[in-house]
Order: structure tokens, then C-alpha cells, then sequence
């Protein structure tokens, strides 16, 4: 009679728990926002021409053009020719002011 007992509330267990809700999904982990698309305009960057290069200036070229970054360009510093639309270059002769702005 002990065995019946235990065999039926063994039963009964296991009956219980597979009507037992499943557990929920987890949530899916929220989506990165996407990262910013920039295209650079040089014309925005031509008051740069002629003036001293400095982080400032450097910063103010690249919101103007519109670019994502900016780059200085040294005479005779070696650079990758990759093309980047959204980067600013600021060529800049050897006494450290800008000579060009251009995109790429």
C-alpha cells in the first residue's frame, strides 16, 4: 500500500509539472543604433585655407564639411589611399598651415 501511495504521488507530480507553463523567451537584447552615415562637402572646409592648423581648426573644418573625421596631411608623409567619403583631408605645407581640403 506504501508503494501505491508513493507511485501515485509520484504520478501525480509529474502530471502537475508538465502542465506547467513554459518558461517565457527572453527578451531579444535591443538593437544598436546605427552609426551615422557622413558624407564630406570640402567647399564647407575652404576657410581653413591659408590659416594655421590646430585641433580647433581641425575640428571646425570637419563639422563644416560635414565629414566624420579629418585627417592632416603632411609634405611627404606616407598615407593610405583608401576612399573614405565621410573623412576630410587637410594638406598642410611644412610650416603648418593648410594648403587644400578634399574629401576622400
Amino acid at each position: 500500500m506504501k508503494t501505491q501511495s508513493l507511485l501515485l504521488a509520484a504520478s501525480g507530480v509529474i502530471l502537475l509539472s508538465a502542465c506547467a507553463a513554459p518558461a517565457p523567451a527572453p527578451a531579444p537584447a535591443p538593437a544598436a543604433p546605427p552609426e551615422p552615415v557622413f558624407q564630406c562637402n570640402a567647399d564647407g572646409a575652404r576657410f581653413a585655407v591659408g590659416q594655421q592648423l590646430s585641433p580647433q581648426l581641425e575640428a571646425a573644418a570637419r563639422v563644416r564639411a560635414g565629414a566624420g573625421t579629418v585627417r592632416a596631411l603632411k609634405p611627404g608623409e606616407a598615407v593610405t589611399m583608401e576612399l573614405n567619403g565621410g573623412r576630410l583631408n587637410l594638406d598642410v605645407d611644412a610650416r603648418g598651415r593648410v594648403t587644400d581640403v578634399r574629401c576622400g
